[in-house]
């Protein structure tokens, strides 16, 4: 049995190429986890992103008439009832290293073995993982740039592999019976927000450097999405990045493995500060504030129209991020957690180390963070990155009206109270 998870594709998917390699046809599964269903909202666009995908899984399998089967409900269970239907020997997926994942992968291989059953996992959604990229003291790298160059270094000792799972198709088993899942199915409704469409192409990445900082320009791949559900290969992605001149684009991607085994290090700092002094700032954590930032109402036109972007479309500008990020936790001394949170529940490519690893690097808390005591200006990041207010005029179209909400805080008066704060936190006074 393959059981898909953050890897939603036929083509270059490791685990899925090893489950092909038996001599036993293999029965492909995905669950749709209720541990992790039953908290989100009812009109979560990502589960009809999900749906989309086995939908396209379900078209490349067709020609061998073969098809996933789709199952609702917690994973213990529903391996329990197939294994007890069909004769199963072995159980393969690839590795994902989320808290809660590797939490629940390690009672699924101990329940697996008490029934004589093979657990196999897999590295597919990075290109190095755990302890792969380590300092030579054996110790996590806790700052990006060493990280990085140790990165590049072994990557380039030796040539990338690619996993030709699509060419072995006529391996899985031949069934219509396995059963599918709809939206309704599964007690959700059809979203307002419009799917998603990546593109990663030579251009995008080889302009990324010049373009990324201005979001009206809409010039970024949109590719997080297809890199946490795995619609697309880390391998192919990494490999198209690193052909070109320009490396910037491909430093984003190996940003992404630092904060994953930062999490994986450190799962501490799902809930709490890398840096475990920051935990003593004493948040305001204004309800009225935080509702207002949420819904783009500050009267700060750049942190507005990022915060309307996001709700409206499931997507947010990475420069627009950093913005709203560190206006929320250092203007309006609002803990990080709240905004992450609230990110994890709006963005489409929600990846909770990345959105962790960059929520704590706003509030200057986390590995590798910006320091305390920087505090992007709103006004000034217009005139650097939305100078003719394209982007603004597109989310906010009333920000020069007089209906217009009145900012929310001084700019000068909140960021010395930020500094104040965090000061006394810090032992700094």
């Amino acid at each position: 049995m393959f059981w898909f998870r953050r890897d939603l594709r036929v083509d270059d998917n490791h685990g899925f190429y090893q489950a092909l390699q038996g001599i036993n046809k293999v029965i492909p599964i995905f669950i749709f986890d209720s541990n992790i269903l039953n908290k989100l909202d009812k009109k979560d666009a990502r589960i009809e992103f999900i749906l989309l995908a086995l939908g396209a899984i379900d078209s490349a399998m067709k020609r061998n008439r073969c098809t996933v089967g789709i199952y609702h409900g917690t994973p213990k269970v529903i391996l329990n009832e197939l294994i007890e239907k069909w004769p199963i020997s072995k159980v393969v997926c690839n590795e994902d290293y989320e808290p809660y994942a590797t939490k629940r992968d390690k009672e699924i291989k101990k329940f697996l073995s008490q029934k004589g059953i093979i657990f196999e996992q897999y590295k597919d959604q990075v290109i190095f993982q755990k302890n792969d990229v380590i300092k030579d003291d054996g110790n996590p790298y806790k700052v990006y740039t060493p990280y990085s160059k140790k990165w590049l270094s072994l990557y380039n000792e030796k040539p990338i592999i690619h996993f030709s799972s699509e060419n072995l198709l006529d391996k899985c088993y031949n069934s219509s019976s396995l059963p599918k899942c709809s939206l309704s199915d599964l007690g959700f409704f059809k979203s307002n927000l419009t799917q998603p469409k990546p593109i990663l192409n030579n251009t995008i990445i080889d302009e990324y450097e010049e373009t990324r900082n201005f979001p009206s320009l809409d010039k970024t791949s949109r590719i997080g999405v297809c890199l946490r559900f795995g619609t697309i290969s880390i391998r192919k992605a990494v490999e198209q990045s690193i052909s070109r001149k320009n490396h910037t684009f491909l430093k984003e991607l190996i940003w992404r493995e630092f904060f994953m085994q930062i999490l994986w290090h450190f799962p501490h700092t799902k809930k709490s500060s890398f840096k475990p002094q920051y935990d003593r700032i004493e948040w305001r954590n204004d309800e009225n504030d935080f509702k207002k930032w949420c819904i783009g109402e500050t009267g700060y036109p750049f942190v507005d129209a990022g915060m309307r972007e996001l709700n409206q479309t499931g997507f947010m500008h990475n420069r627009v991020r950093m913005l709203a990020g560190s206006f929320l936790c250092k203007h309006l001394l609002i803990d990080w957690r709240w905004g992450e949170a609230y990110f994890a529940k709006k963005l489409f490519d929600y990846e909770m180390s990345s959105n962790i690893g960059n929520w704590q690097w706003v509030a200057g808390c986390g590995v590798d963070a910006a320091p305390y005591f920087r505090i992007f200006n709103p006004t000034e990041q217009i005139k650097k990155f939305d100078k003719e207010f394209k982007y603004i005029k597109r989310w906010v179209p009333n920000f020069q009206e007089t209906n217009y909400p009145k900012p929310i805080v001084d700019h000068k008066e909140a960021r010395e109270r930020c500094l104040l704060t965090y000061k006394l936190a810090l032992n700094k006074i």
